[in-house]
């Protein structure tokens, strides 16, 4: 797991985000959000207003967006709460990007079993193109973290990038999908091995076969 630390208050920071507010869309989409709790429980809110101020942010910066304090601080007056009752909770969730990150944020799952289907060869091949885990390259495209499970243990290993998932990475499919990203495209999201539509086993089903073609009524074979 990468180390997490609040990107440093400083005046330079105020300056660029001291004055954030929402967009016009977002703050309809603010209402909604806040109005899906009952009364006296709008604090509930926090945890996806978060994700819109961190989605605004990587609007304005075209990056995945990260959380500066003064826009934890406008989330925490929207929600009339403590600003450590939000920190605390943009700090818990690794959803939440707590400093800057690049364009594309990949984090490679680094946990057993996706450590056992090749993870370390996926992280050398993001290191091959000049990343580094915690950092962002200077060309501010990637960043690079080392997340625990993801929950696509059937087909490790795996990486998300912003919020797509690729799975059943070899050094190769990853180079594949990270040029294209690179290039303006939108790689396929999912498994990467051929033939392969979600999780079902490599080569195809092995049980329940007659459900690949139609939907079969096994209750007489029960």
């Amino acid at each position: 797991m990468a180390d997490r630390y609040l990107e440093a208050d400083t005046p330079e920071l105020r300056a660029r985000w001291g004055t954030f507010a929402w967009t016009d869309d977002n703050a309809a989409k603010a209402k909604d959000i806040v109005a899906r709790y009952p009364d006296g429980r709008q604090k509930s809110a926090v945890m996806p207003l978060l994700d819109l101020a961190q989605r605004q942010v990587g609007a304005e910066t075209q990056t995945q967006g990260w959380l500066p304090i003064p826009v934890m601080e406008y989330v925490a007056a929207y929600l009339d709460m403590p600003i450590i009752r939000v920190v605390e909770v943009a700090t818990f969730y690794t959803m939440y990007n707590l400093a800057p990150v690049g364009r594309f944020h990949v984090q490679v799952c680094g946990t057993t079993p996706c450590m056992l289907r090749g993870s370390d060869d996926i992280i050398a091949a993001c290191k091959a193109r000049g990343m580094a885990k915690g950092h962002t390259t200077e060309d501010g495209l990637w960043t690079l973290t080392e997340v625990e499970c993801m929950g696509n243990c059937a087909t490790a290993p795996m990486v998300q990038i912003n919020d797509g998932n690729y799975e059943d990475l070899t050094p190769d499919r990853l180079n594949a999908v990270l040029d294209a990203l690179a290039a303006g495209e939108t790689p396929k999201e999912g498994t990467q091995e051929p033939g392969r539509h979600t999780s079902e086993p490599s080569g195809g089903p092995t049980t329940l076969c007659e459900m690949v073609d139609a939907n079969h009524d096994y209750r007489s074979e029960w």
